[in-house]
């Protein structure tokens, strides 16, 4: 947001996508939608989180598999995603390189896609349109392959790929009303800039 500043489009999603990954949907300025819920295990598929669960899964494996809340809540954060799919690992750097040979690895990688791709669909419903989409995060900053797969899915919205796959920094199809780009996530700095803001002014 502070990085956009004065071009700070009425209607923007922002996909952070990294380890912890979620989509939120900001309108003039204020968030008023996003992937995660209660906790950050909702929203999208994460690393090694399961992203949403149809609720039922839970009864289902308190009843059948005997799992009480401390295992289920291990198996929801810290082995599912990513990781739980593959059976590789819970960073895409890995599933990459183990996707040519290992068919787990792909499916892991896609569903990511296909996972982002309906929460961006989402946010753009509750904005009733969009301006700009925002990729960042580890994986939307460096990872030009699942952001070109994620712009295929949307490029209903102009959301398009341009030459070897690539979305660009800033990146517009003249016919659309969209845009996307590509921007660092900056948290230490945020994160500084509120810590700043709570200190005593004796402090400060």
């Amino acid at each position: 947001m502070r990085q956009l500043a004065d071009d700070l489009p009425n209607r923007l999603i922002i996909a952070h996508l990294g380890n912890g990954a979620s989509v939120t949907a900001v309108k003039a300025g204020k968030s008023i939608d996003t992937s995660m819920g209660l906790t950050p295990s909702g929203g999208v598929i994460m690393s090694t989180r399961s992203g949403d669960l149809d609720p039922g899964v839970l009864v289902y494996l308190m009843r059948e598999k005997k799992l009480d809340a401390a295992m289920l809540e291990d198996l929801i954060d810290r082995r599912s995603g990513l990781l739980g799919i593959s059976g590789v690992g819970g960073d895409m750097r890995r599933l990459h390189e183990a996707a040519s040979s290992n068919t787990d690895a792909r499916l892991a990688i896609q569903m990511f896609c296909y996972s982002v791709r309906k929460q961006v669909a989402a946010m753009i419903a509750a904005l009733d349109g969009v301006d700009l989409v925002v990729f960042t995060g580890g994986i939307g900053e460096n990872d030009e392959e699942v952001r070109a797969a994620i712009c295929r899915g949307l490029s209903w919205i102009g959301a398009g790929v341009g030459a070897a796959g690539k979305v660009a920094a800033s990146n517009h199809d003249p016919t659309s009303r969209s845009y996307v780009r590509v921007l660092p996530s900056q948290e230490d700095e945020q994160i500084a800039r509120h810590t700043w803001a709570l200190l005593p002014k004796s402090l400060s």
